[in-house]
């Protein structure tokens, strides 16, 4: 898990409601073996990290679901989940807790 000293320098506005979280996708524009690639030709699932996160979603008695991803958490999410949006001249996506499919640890 990053610090966020180590995220990128973005002043985040956005306050995600329930179980969304606002994710800086990673561009990855290189093969493994550093050819450029086009973007019809990038693997599914992406990779990106947690700007900001919601609070959960509530469970049938009112209380919180604590959510399993934090801000700063790298993620592997499928390429067309969730909403892309622009945001401070940054494409942001906000997804779902469970259209994450993973988080990576190094």
């Amino acid at each position: 898990m990053l610090n966020k000293e180590d995220l990128p320098k973005m002043t985040i506005t956005l306050k995600p409601l329930g179980d969304r979280i606002v994710v800086e996708p990673i561009k990855d524009d290189l093969s493994a073996g550093g050819i450029a690639l086009p973007e019809t030709a990038k693997d599914e699932p992406q990779r990106g990290f947690v700007l900001a996160a919601g609070p959960g979603l509530r469970d049938v008695n009112g209380q919180r679901m604590e959510m399993d991803i934090v801000i700063g958490d790298k993620v592997l999410f499928a390429r067309y989940g969730g909403s892309s949006l622009m945001h401070e001249g940054k494409d942001l996506l906000i997804l779902r807790e469970d259209e994450i499919l993973a988080i990576i640890e190094n």
